[in-house]
């Protein structure tokens, strides 16, 4: 059976050196479906904007979620932590609380920047934010893509490095098992 998998681009800038990653990413397994879920047109989280129901934006957006395997969010850090839209983005999928369309839902995250020292501190937020809303974060694994502008053709618009894109084939290989295999306690 197909296994879809949302991407989630963690960056809204038009070159975006993770939506880079990410499209190579999608190109790596064709037994896989990639569907890309886009953050950009999501409004300011406000609950006062839930009062009358989800703003169309965020009732698509939940339900782009609702309907894949597995969510792959790729994204920078930005001054040592998550963006802003990506925080924003979670905590939209966060609601309701109880039931938020990422309860239970197998999660991986990938990350690059032009730095030394990838994504980290982004990385560990965003995992402390998923645990936060029990979805399942692929454990143990990470892919930390550092000085990524070397690894890429800017014009181009693609990945060019083999040892990343084998990084990458390891960590989507392992993602899609973890997505079979995921303890569930009741």
């Amino acid at each position: 059976m197909t296994k879809t998998i949302g991407i989630i681009c963690g960056s809204l800038r038009k070159n975006s050196y993770n939506r880079i990653i990410a499209q190579a990413l999608t190109e790596m397994d064709d037994s896989v479906e990639f569907r890309w879920i886009e953050i950009n047109d999501l409004p300011l989280f406000n609950e006062d904007l839930e009062i009358s129901g989800d703003p169309e934006t965020v009732s698509s957006f939940k339900s782009a979620i609702r309907d894949v395997d597995g969510i792959m969010i790729v994204s920078p850090e930005y001054n040592s932590g998550i963006p802003g839209v990506l925080k924003n983005a979670l905590d939209w999928a966060s609601r309701p609380a109880k039931s938020s369309v990422l309860s239970k839902k197998p999660v991986g995250i990938i990350g690059a920047t032009p730095g030394g020292m990838g994504t980290a501190f982004a990385q560990i937020q965003t995992r402390q934010i998923l645990e936060a809303m029990q979805a399942h974060v692929l454990p143990f694994q990470k892919v930390l893509i550092s000085q990524v502008h070397e690894k890429i053709d800017s014009e181009q618009q693609v990945l060019t490095d083999e040892k990343t894109k084998r990084y990458l084939q390891r960590y989507l290989q392992q993602f899609m098992n973890w997505i079979d295999h995921i303890p569930t306690l009741e």
